[in-house]
């Protein structure tokens, strides 16, 4: 019987197709702030190695990133450069995951042009602006302000000469010297509501606050929570 039972051809083609259910991968679309490119990049064979789950990003400024998603853009999950855009998009399975600190660049007083993340709504824009008005800064400075749609497009515009000053995340430009400023900036991670892979999606947020992505975060400057 068991002989007969394994040369079956239908019967053997019902196996591979239950084996191969059950070895499914899910697809998770994550949307992140760009300030996080690298480091899930890094992050990204490894839980992939772990789980057979395929991650795809998105990565933009956080601002833009909510405005897809509440426009019903397919996102499973929302790591975000700040709590407050976080707060606009429903989701469920919230963690906060890293703090940052801001990085300075160049001479803020006597540069022509100063490149931020916009400083009305990007996260790294918007925390930049609250420290220039804690110092007082911010009237003498906001004349000169470049916004840019995100922190990595500040990065680019002072490397390449195209401003004399700019502030992005330390995690930004590891390499690059100016002032370090510590501020209360935290990246929070969530399940999107409506998530099409909402098990995979909490895999995933769930391996964010592991050992093996807390070392990555930490290779990249960034500080788990």
């Amino acid at each position: 019987m068991v002989g007969r039972y394994s040369s079956n051809p239908v019967r053997l083609f019902l196996a591979a197709v239950l084996l191969a259910s059950s070895v499914h991968a899910d697809e998770v679309d994550v949307a992140a702030a760009a300030s996080l490119q690298d480091a899930l990049r890094a992050l990204a064979p490894l839980y992939e190695a772990k789980t057979h789950d395929k991650l795809v990003f998105n990565f933009g400024g956080s601002n833009a990133l909510a405005r897809q998603i509440q426009a019903g853009a397919p996102v499973d999950v929302f790591f975000s450069a700040d709590e407050a855009t976080l707060d606009s998009v429903p989701v469920t399975d919230r963690h906060d995951i890293l703090g940052n600190r801001l990085l300075i660049l160049g001479n803020l007083r006597t540069a022509r042009r100063i490149a931020l993340a916009n400083p009305a709504a990007v996260p790294a824009g918007v925390y930049a602006r609250r420290y220039l008005e804690r110092i007082g800064l911010w009237r003498e400075v906001e004349p000169k302000v470049v916004p840019t749609e995100n922190v990595r497009a500040a990065l680019a515009a002072f490397e390449g000469g195209n401003v004399d000053a700019a502030i992005v995340y330390v995690t930004d430009a590891p390499k690059l010297r100016g002032q370090v400023v510590e501020w209360d900036i935290r990246y929070p991670a969530a399940v999107v509501r409506d998530a099409r892979h909402p098990a995979a999606a909490r895999r995933f947020v769930a391996f964010l606050r592991s050992r093996e992505a807390v070392a990555v975060f930490r290779r990249f400057g960034f500080t788990p929570l």
